[in-house]
């Protein structure tokens, strides 16, 4: 049997998850998510985690409650270790609650990791306290959206209007704010009592506008606020621009679109998240490890003074040192090899093993690797192990080969085009990039293997196309799109530096 974590993630900036909560997510084998939970939490899994999405679509849920109650206690029936992660807190306004309930009522074992509530979270990153000293002594937390089984609120609105001296913070309100507003003002609330909505808080590209209380239906119609939003109705709504913080970056309010496999996409997230962006993290490529055991074989058993490895990915590094622990065991038969990288990127991944390159190419392609190595004094008469994926070209060892250099193809991993779930297109739809970013050429294939042409020129209609290197750009080219900017440097600290600038100016 196995065990459910009812998870709040935190009300959309992925670093307010909890500690706990990311421990559970990295052991996680089966994750069930909402729409308001942030892509990058669930793209950076591990590629054998089950992801179930049971957020909402235009409105209306995709599974009913009672489909996500049954699907976490057969998960768990099923032995599996559950996150049902949850946007914000999944105790306040979260139906958690009920989710926790429900699985007691059916002896599942569960376990209850509170979130940073989008009440606390939204106001602070507008610059808003919820409780101050001199302006509010206490905060309320009210709901403004009525339960479907219910024909009206529950919410004793007249009592809330006559609570003075406090913060009250309203949660799904933006349909019922005429009402709403109202209601309070009939029952003795100042109707110039300060007001502030915040749409989609904690994000780079969250929105907040202030009114007084008789004027926020007027200025939520003005200004097309929609859900995720949140009312903050008091007095410290005036100390927001003494203490607004968020915005002093380059990439401020930009939405960045990553194409890079999730589980490598992390460096440049962070980095991107730093000069100020909305990181989309939408994958469009995604590497699972393979072992190709006869290979191995033919590795351990190889005698020579005169051995190399060759590595011409990331990818190619990250998993050949993971398998070597298992077929080798002792580090330290590295020793016998030199080794070839192409690339900043293999050059950076074989460092993070502290392992250093004795043969770096002038070029950055496969082909010009395999050039310059058949040219070299130092692998003639060598060995070559070719440490490789499934789409990797056989263009190294064809060549090398032809030099009279015996070569052992190793291939350690598979690239895949992984299918994006309905719910990422319709976000990309909702919010469109303005840049996306491509580190490969087939990254840029793998995005026209998820969209029709008519949803890639929706989403990519304004969006700055950014592109790591030459080869790249010639993908990006061949689908009809032009690249808006291509780095000086393929790597990716300074592709978001540069990235950066450009974006400044442009």
């Amino acid at each position: 049997m196995g065990t459910v974590y009812l998870v709040g993630a935190g009300p959309g900036d992925p670093g307010l998850i909890t500690a706990r909560g990311r421990e559970l997510l990295a052991l996680c084998t089966a994750v069930i998510y909402d729409n308001l939970v942030a892509d990058e939490l669930v793209v950076t899994l591990p590629a054998e985690v089950e992801r179930h999405y049971v957020g909402k679509r235009a409105d209306r849920p995709c599974k009913s409650q009672e489909e996500i109650n049954a699907l976490m206690v057969q998960l768990a029936r099923d032995g599996k270790m559950v996150v049902r992660l949850k946007g914000s807190d999944p105790l306040i306004f979260g139906r958690g609650g009920e989710e926790a309930k429900f699985l007691k009522e059916n002896g599942i074992r569960y376990e209850i990791v509170p979130g940073v509530t989008a009440g606390i979270a939204a106001p602070a990153y507008a610059g808003i306290p919820c409780t101050d000293r001199y302006k509010a002594s206490f905060v309320m937390f009210v709901t403004g959206h009525k339960a479907r089984e219910k024909s009206f609120s529950t919410v004793p609105w007249e009592w809330v209007a006559k609570a003075k001296g406090g913060t009250i913070v309203i949660y799904m309100g933006v349909g019922e704010i005429e009402r709403i507003a109202g209601r309070l003002i009939e029952n003795g609330m100042d109707e110039h009592t300060p007001v502030a909505v915040i749409e989609r808080g904690t994000y780079p590209s969250q929105r907040v506008v202030t009114a007084p209380l008789k004027d926020m239906p007027r200025r939520v119609k003005e200004h097309h606020i929609k859900p995720p939003s949140i009312f903050v109705i008091g007095e410290v709504v005036d100390l927001k621009p003494v203490m607004e913080w968020l915005g002093d970056k380059p990439l401020f309010g930009k939405r960045i679109m990553v194409t890079r496999p999730g589980d490598q996409a992390q460096e440049m997230y962070r980095l991107l998240r730093e000069k100020g962006a909305e990181v989309q993290p939408y994958p469009t490529l995604a590497t699972i490890e393979d072992t190709n055991e006869s290979a191995w074989d033919t590795v351990k058993q190889l005698r020579s003074d005169n051995k190399w490895l060759v590595f011409t990915s990331h990818n190619g590094v990250r998993y050949f040192v993971h398998q070597m622990f298992t077929h080798i065991g002792d580090i330290r038969k590295l020793a016998e090899y030199k080794i070839a990288a192409m690339g900043h990127g293999t050059v950076r991944a074989l460092e993070e093993y502290h392992l250093q390159a004795d043969f770096i190419p002038e070029a950055t392609t496969s082909q010009g690797l395999a050039d310059e190595l058949a040219q070299s004094p130092e692998v003639k008469n060598g060995t070559v192990v070719r440490v490789c994926g499934n789409l990797d070209t056989d263009s190294v060892t064809g060549t090398l080969t032809k030099a009279g250099i015996h070569v052992i193809p190793l291939q350690v991993f598979e690239t895949i085009y992984p299918a994006w779930p309905q719910d990422f297109k319709d976000k990309l739809l909702s919010y469109p990039p303005d840049a996306v970013i491509f580190t490969s050429g087939r990254g840029v294939e793998g995005l026209f293997k998820n969209l029709s042409q008519d949803e890639a020129d929706k989403i990519l209609a304004n969006a700055r196309i950014i592109s790591i290197g030459p080869m790249t750009s010639r993908h990006v080219e061949k689908h009809g799109l032009k690249v808006s900017f291509e780095s000086n440097t393929p790597a990716i600290p300074a592709l978001v530096d540069e990235l950066a600038a450009f974006m400044k100016s442009d």
